[in-house]
């Protein structure tokens, strides 16, 4: 037989629940259960039932709730009258709490020893005995009692591993479920600690900075208090230049990009099992080892719409191309984090420093700035000293066997002078569009996941057996995130931080399509957001055709009938259509039986359109009139 307290208060046997009645009943029994085989009194049992103020029955209504109990639990189960009290007995049977005590005690001693994958498995299988909150069927005078430590016990378990995992470098994983465990605990300081840890250990220092000021102030205001040892050391050793406390207070260094002579990588960290584009990998590889060989151009793009997991393809590539290049694998952001394009010469900047050209303090003389960092004056200064970066990063490359991840491309003409600065290097670009003025570059479209790719993904946040045992529900998340790679990324990130909601409750959070665009945001993910750089670089026209074709909904269709929305001619409504397309804003998906170009929207990418304010009128002329 099996008991469970670390949720719902229950009795199995044979794999059927047992059924009980009432609160009363089931305090009974977490109450017998609880003692570990101790006597449990009469005045215990009396408080945890009716509180201060029992009924002059209570007595006489324990004893029904006991005969109860021996009648429904059966022979394997013994339950004596022991004065003061009674005493239980089920010597073959087995209790969630205790399993779950074992497990913990067995996982902190393998972590004791460093032992961190024994650690991790044990207390992940311990932590696996919760089904939600523990007794979550009994009276609140037990609940009040008991729940407290049991809730404690849980916490240092799951505590122990994360910093089980955090010592396995798997920091990436667990910055979704720590984001979510410190909202709802906020003054824990040791979790607080280790989301820190794990921010800072994915290239988020100053996530990792911010977590530590939110948790300073609540623990001023609440507790009035500073922060402890683990919070405070954690922040020093960021500030320090190390990756936070792992195990037993050790420290990691943080890579520096390399000196001359070194082999640089700067590349951001790998997505831990890549899954959902296993051919994309495949071509993708192909062609960064036929570049690198010297038989096929050295310009390849990665193309697709905002979410489509562009930089997570090229980044994950570009780690596994390690062998074919040797002296090095570089990567730079082309826009600003509000989308707005980078200068080349900014960007050549980073790329010399990351070759361990020393710039340092002496870079607005290079680049023929002021002190107050605006442009010297005289268009003869800035040319000149570009040209001087362009020629150091040419002799910097010449000759190497390198990779240059270029991320973020808004316009083909800013990368013309970067492009010019490498000839020797491979450039992998990522980009919405295709930047055609890249002569010469191999392009590869990303489309959104099919189903069984976008379960995959999903899977790997959220656990596929959770997302299994709830196939509808699981079925019509990946429908609401339209195979969009950081749509499926918020929701599993989210069931991960709340690893007690059904699959359900989020999918109805995400039915209503008003809300699903709020709803797909978490942790810094955001999917409007990511729209948003799409939408301001299309022309105020292209952002008037937007808005009013966003009633047709994410069915196909032709410029005839787009014409009439906008009313226009349909010559001047397909320019406008293919200014959409161009802006990733509008997928091209066939052709009619009349041989009509369709277009569609994309579901995510229609929601964020109709949110858009539409202007009274539209200019009749075209995108190349304008």
């Amino acid at each position: 037989m099996d008991f469970r307290v670390l949720g719902p208060v229950e009795a199995h046997r044979n794999g059927l629940r047992i059924p009980l009645s009432g609160s009363k009943v089931h305090t009974v029994l977490a109450a017998l259960l609880l003692a570990r085989g101790r006597v449990v009194s009469d005045s215990r049992l009396n408080f945890l039932l009716w509180g201060w103020k029992p009924p002059a029955t209570s007595g006489a209504q324990i004893y029904t709730y006991m005969s109860r109990l021996r009648k429904l639990l059966g022979d394997e189960v013994r339950i004596e009258r022991r004065p003061p009290g009674y005493l239980f007995q089920a010597p073959h049977s087995a209790v969630d709490l205790l399993e779950f005590e074992r497990l913990d005690r067995l996982g902190r001693a393998a972590l004791a020893r460093e032992h961190h994958q024994e650690a991790g498995r044990l207390l992940a299988e311990a932590l696996g005995h919760w089904r939600g909150g523990a007794l979550a069927n009994v009276t609140e005078h037990l609940a009040d009692a008991e729940l407290p430590q049991l809730e404690e016990a849980r916490m240092h378990a799951l505590e122990s591993r994360i910093e089980a995992d955090l010592a396995l470098g798997r920091h990436e994983q667990l910055t979704a479920e720590l984001t979510g465990m410190v909202a709802q605990y906020p003054l824990r300081e040791k979790l607080r600690a280790q989301l820190m840890t794990a921010l800072y250990r994915s290239g988020r220092q100053s996530d990792a900075l911010q977590s530590y000021y939110e948790g300073r102030s609540l623990l001023a205001e609440q507790l009035g208090i500073d922060p402890g040892e683990a919070l405070g050391s954690t922040y020093a050793a960021i500030l320090e230049g190390t990756r936070g406390p792992g195990p037993g207070g050790a420290t990691r260094p943080v890579p520096q990009p390399a000196a001359a002579g070194c082999t640089p990588s700067t590349l951001p960290p790998d997505v831990d099992g890549f899954v959902g584009r296993d051919g994309d990998v495949r071509a993708l590889r192909t062609q960064l080892a036929e570049s690198a060989a010297g038989r096929a151009p050295g310009r390849l793009l990665v193309t697709g719409m905002a979410g489509v997991g562009k930089t997570a393809l090229a980044v994950h590539v570009a780690h596994l191309a390690a062998d074919d290049f040797g002296d090095g694998r570089l990567f730079a952001e082309l826009s600003e984090a509000d989308g707005r394009p980078r200068r080349p010469r900014d960007v050549l900047a980073d790329l010399l420093r990351d070759l361990g050209e020393p710039l340092g303090e002496h870079l607005g003389e290079h680049l023929g700035e002021t002190d107050a960092g605006r442009p010297a004056a005289g268009p003869g200064a800035d040319r000149a000293t570009y040209e001087d970066l362009v020629r150091l990063c040419r002799a910097r490359t010449r000759g190497r066997r390198l990779l240059v991840v270029l991320d973020g491309a808004a316009k083909g003409r800013l990368l013309d002078p970067l492009l010019a600065a490498l000839p020797d290097a491979v450039v992998l670009i990522t980009g919405r569009t295709r930047l055609t003025q890249v002569t010469g570059a191999r392009t590869l479209a990303l489309a959104p996941l099919a189903d069984a790719a976008a379960l995959d993904l999903l899977a790997a946040a959220a656990g596929r057996a959770r997302l299994l045992a709830e196939p509808d529900a699981t079925d019509d998340l990946i429908g609401y995130c339209g195979g969009l790679p950081l749509a499926l990324r918020i929701v599993g990130s989210r069931l991960t931080a709340r690893p007690f909601w059904p699959v359900a409750r989020l999918a109805q959070r995400l039915a209503a399509p008003e809300l699903r665009l709020r709803e797909l945001s978490f942790d810094g993910m955001d999917v409007a957001r990511a729209l948003q750089p799409s939408l301001h670089a299309l022309p105020a026209a292209a952002r008037t055709v937007l808005a009013r074709l966003a009633g047709i909904g994410a069915e196909p269709f032709h410029a005839h009938r787009a014409s009439g929305r906008l009313g226009l001619d349909e010559a001047a409504a397909e320019q406008w259509l293919e200014e959409l397309v161009d802006g990733a804003l509008l997928d091209l998906c066939g052709v009619d039986l009349r041989g009509r170009p369709l277009y569609r929207f994309h579901g995510l990418v229609q929601l964020f359109a109709a949110a858009q304010p539409v202007p009274p009128r539209l200019s009749s002329s075209s995108p190349a009139a304008g």
